[in-house]
């Protein structure tokens, strides 16, 4: 479950609120607008490290380019081809 606490909360409390972040992301609003999300280190190391690593075309060799130009994707995806229509 998330949990949030609204901004006035977050900086009249900051001590307790900090603590409550440190088990799990904690989500601070503003004028009931999610704004902020509060969270350990560890767990913002944990998806720093998911980060991907961007390549450009001359990291790949023409059999590789060949490769992706030739793939199709798996009939499982088609239900993805629904979030292209919608924005």
């Amino acid at each position: 479950m998330a949990h949030s606490v609204s901004s006035v909360e977050a900086s009249k409390s900051f001590g307790r609120i900090s603590r409550r972040a440190l088990e799990s992301p904690l989500t601070i609003t503003h004028h009931g607008h999610d704004s902020l999300v509060l969270m350990s280190h560890a767990e913002y190391m944990r998806l720093k490290s998911r980060d991907r690593e961007v390549l450009s075309l001359s990291d790949f060799t023409e059999e590789d380019r060949e490769a992706i130009a030739a793939a199709r994707p798996a009939a499982e995806a088609a239900h993805f081809d629904d979030e292209l229509r919608d924005h």
